[in-house]
């Protein structure tokens, strides 16, 4: 769909990463006007050019710090939203661990300042980039928004749970903002396309980069951290979401927002598939969707590593009105495609 002077327009925050920049090309599919703000910190310029390659055309994008007050408010003043996805936050679990306050003041200072600017200029609708590291190892499964809490394995994953706290005390004090916490899962794959996909700076620390890459000769191989977990083959188990669908969620919530005939009103819903993968049956279905063998061995676990955890999906059904449709294997097999294209 191509872009009127009338699309209703959406601040992506983080919009050249790897889940904004497909949330992009969901936002201008249902009829919405993306305005990327990104700082190129974790992410590539290369994005706009496959963004450019999928749309047909090119996406407003401004090379912005969203904590830096000034231009912030200049683009609010000048593209006069009606929401905010936020993307926006550093997100290595490991670096976090060494440098905490690079990661408070960035992932929190970022929505302060958001929450501060969306009032002034009369924007309501807020979705907000949660994730289900804010569960830890839950003792029941699958996790549902009711699920308590658990004190974060990481600076990261706390700035998530006091992102999540910061929204939900704003508008318990009747700021005007409605917004959606959207707690998700393992997002993997890329665009069917192969333009744009998941690009990891460095060692991927994540399960499906880190296969595709391994495929692609730039790994020697992968180790699968434990094989002595109470799961059906001994592996930790995860709940891998393809990024289109995820992308898709954005969308559904934002429009859920703006149905709301409400001044304020915060509430948190999973996104996940709803099922449980092992790291093996990953591996295995990735074989067998590409045809291509993964060079793996088995190592001891990894400190931290969460047994296993997956999703209740039901809200997001019910609230929503969306559910993940595409399969694991497709997933990998997209995000095969887009390895090709990279290597």
């Amino acid at each position: 769909m191509t872009s009127t002077s009338s699309s209703p327009k959406i601040l992506v925050t983080g919009g050249a990463g790897f889940i904004g920049s497909h949330t992009v090309v969901s936002l201008i599919e249902a009829g919405f006007e993306p305005v990327i703000i990104d700082n190129f910190s974790n992410s590539e310029r290369s994005v706009l050019v496959g963004l450019r390659t999928i749309l047909g055309r090119d996406v407003t994008c401004y090379p912005v710090d969203c904590n830096d007050e000034a231009e912030m408010e200049s683009i609010f003043q000048k593209e006069k939203p009606i929401g905010v996805i936020h993307f926006a936050a550093h997100k290595a679990v490991g670096e976090s661990v060494a440098q905490p306050l690079k990661y408070y003041r960035n992932n929190l200072d970022s929505l302060l300042l958001l929450l501060e600017l969306m009032p002034a200029f009369k924007v309501p609708n807020l979705v907000f980039s949660s994730s289900c590291t804010v569960y830890g190892q839950p003792e029941q499964l699958p996790v549902t928004e009711e699920t308590p809490r658990l004190p974060a394995q990481s600076p990261y994953g706390n700035t998530k749970a006091i992102g999540e706290d910061i929204i939900r005390d704003a508008v318990r004090a009747k700021v005007p903002v409605k917004a959606l916490a959207l707690r998700y899962f393992n997002p993997i794959g890329a665009h069917p396309s192969a333009q744009i996909g998941e690009l990891p700076l460095g060692v991927p620390a994540n399960l499906v980069p880190f296969i595709t890459q391994t495929a692609a000769g730039i790994r020697p191989g992968l180790t699968v951290y434990g094989d002595d977990y109470n799961t059906p083959d001994g592996t930790c188990i995860r709940d891998y979401i393809d990024v289109m669908d995820l992308a898709d969620a954005h969308v559904q919530a934002l429009k859920k927002l703006i149905e709301k005939d409400m001044a304020s009103s915060y509430d948190v819903i999973n996104i996940g598939t709803g099922r449980g993968e092992t790291v093996l049956n990953v591996i295995k279905t990735f074989e067998e969707a590409t045809g291509v063998k993964v060079n793996y061995a088995i190592g001891p676990r990894r400190p931290g590593d969460v047994e296993k955890v997956y999703a209740d999906v039901s809200k997001a059904t019910k609230v929503l009105n969306w559910s993940a449709r595409r399969s694991l294997a497709e997933s990998l097999r997209d995000a095969w495609q887009w390895q090709q294209k990279i290597s």
